[in-house]
């Protein structure tokens, strides 16, 4: 948990975002029509998949602060294919920010 002032990251609010990251990249799926699309779907996927491995790395580092940085940018690229059409959040609200 963070405190009760949010300004300090904790292992556990690392963590809890590790999971709600593999959930949303378990949960969303491909929705690209042509293969210019699926490339761009790919690229994203590897940004994402890439920041969630340098969340873990920091995490056991200790590092909690880019630890936290980084499973927000590798959650936010996720976010950003469902946004804009490239994956399908399946209505999932708590997620993904639907378009």
């Amino acid at each position: 948990m963070m405190s009760d002032d949010g300004a300090t990251v904790t292992r556990e609010k690392v963590e809890q975002y590790l999971a709600l990251t593999a959930e949303a990249r378990a949960k969303a799926t491909p929705i690209t029509s042509t293969d210019e699309d699926a490339a761009r779907l790919a690229s994203m996927m590897r940004m994402c998949d890439d920041y969630q491995a340098d969340a873990k790395h920091f995490l056991e580092q200790g590092d909690l602060v880019r630890a936290f940085g980084a499973i927000n940018y590798a959650h936010a690229w996720i976010d950003a294919a469902v946004r804009i059409g490239l994956m399908d959040g399946h209505g999932d609200d708590r997620l993904f920010t639907l378009p």
